[in-house]
C-alpha cells in the first residue's frame, strides 16, 4: 500500500532535505555577517569624527595659505629630499 511514497520518500531525503539545510544555514550565516546596531553606530561616529578632521585640516590650510603663502611649495621640497636617490632617479 505504501510502496507508491517509498520511492519520493528517499528521493526527498537523500536530495531535496540535505540541500535544503544546507541552504538554510548559508542564508542564517550571510545575514549573521551583517553589522551589528552598535558596530553601525560605531562607524558612523568614525564617519563624522572624519568629517570633523577633514574639515580642521581645510581650516588650517587656508590659515597656513594665509599667513605663509609658499608653505606647500616649502613642504612638497621637504617631502622630495626625504626621497630616497633610488626612488628620484628611478633605478632599482
Amino acid at each position: 500500500m505504501y510502496n507508491f511514497m517509498f520511492v519520493p520518500t528517499i528521493l526527498f531525503l537523500t536530495i531535496v532535505a540535505p540541500l535544503w539545510i544546507i541552504m538554510h544555514y548559508q542564508s542564517k550565516k550571510r545575514s549573521s555577517k551583517a553589522l551589528s546596531d552598535e558596530e553601525r553606530q560605531t562607524i558612523e561616529d568614525m564617519l563624522e569624527t572624519v568629517d570633523r578632521m577633514a574639515e580642521r585640516i581645510e581650516t588650517l590650510e587656508s590659515i597656513l595659505d594665509d599667513s605663509h603663502p609658499r608653505w606647500r611649495q616649502q613642504h612638497s621640497a621637504r617631502s622630495e629630499d626625504k626621497v630616497s636617490p633610488l626612488k628620484r632617479t628611478g633605478g632599482q
